[in-house]
């Protein structure tokens, strides 16, 4: 699904990301994990061209479509989504007017589907009636993103810290609604970035990557996360 070869990336003239190779499949989860400023959430801004990441050298490709070139709406459209590790405040546009708005088809049906979503997320229906995220809670603006996945339901997922700062409620509630929609749709993938070892409780990955200055070091299984637990990335890194 995501091939990503000998990407080499710059914002101005500082090179953030080097030489980084992955692979994806349909239907794989993916853990990204490594120590602050190494380069996870930049890889994901790359991926979904966000302005001023350019790709100075190698290939990004989506279900064998090169999208070097393309802009984040037209990267979006082919179903990939990112869910933000600071997920921004929209200052008069309603919950509700947005989310309507991420319907294709069907528009009569939404106002149930969504009210049906938000009681799968524990999320208070009133909030609809409030500006976008606006004075929202950490753990409400998480979910909130993850509202916005079940209803687009994208083919590839990249959730960027969607457990940070996070109680154990609405930890579980986030966790048990990624599971919900992996069971539902088999053939999407998921880029998961984390700083939480804990994250095998919720979510079984097929592969665990460390990334360390723009460049990923270590590929592996579980075993991995025990490492890291033990021995911390230095030892990883060092090695």
């Amino acid at each position: 699904m995501l091939i990503i070869k000998n990407l080499y990336v710059k914002i101005k003239n500082n090179l953030i990301i080097k030489k980084l190779n992955l692979k994806i499949n349909k239907g794989e989860i993916h853990i990204l994990m490594g120590p602050n400023g190494s380069g996870k959430s930049s890889l994901s801004y790359t991926i979904t061209r966000k302005v001023n990441y350019n790709i100075y050298k190698g290939k990004i490709k989506f279900n064998n479509k090169l999208i070097n070139k393309l802009n984040t709406y037209e990267v979006s459209k082919l179903g990939i989504f990112l869910s933000f590790q600071y997920p921004i405040e929209i200052y008069g546009i309603t919950m509700f007017n947005f989310l309507k708005n991420l319907f294709k088809k069907n528009k009569n049906k939404y106002i149930k589907y969504i009210f049906k979503l938000c009681n799968k997320l524990d999320i208070n229906k009133k909030y609809l009636n409030r500006y976008f995220n606006y004075g929202f809670s950490g753990g409400e603006k998480k979910k909130n993103e993850i509202l916005q996945m079940l209803i687009l339901k994208p083919k590839f997922s990249i959730l960027d810290e969607i457990d940070s700062g996070l109680d154990i409620d609405s930890l579980k509630i986030i966790f048990n609604n990624i599971k919900y929609y992996i069971k539902k749709k088999k053939d999407s993938s998921f880029l998961i970035i984390t700083h939480n070892t804990n994250i095998i409780n919720y979510i079984k990955p097929n592969f665990i990557h460390i990334l360390y200055n723009g460049k990923i070091i270590k590929t592996g299984n579980l075993h991995l996360l025990n490492k890291i637990n033990k021995y911390g990335y230095k030892n990883i890194i060092n090695f």
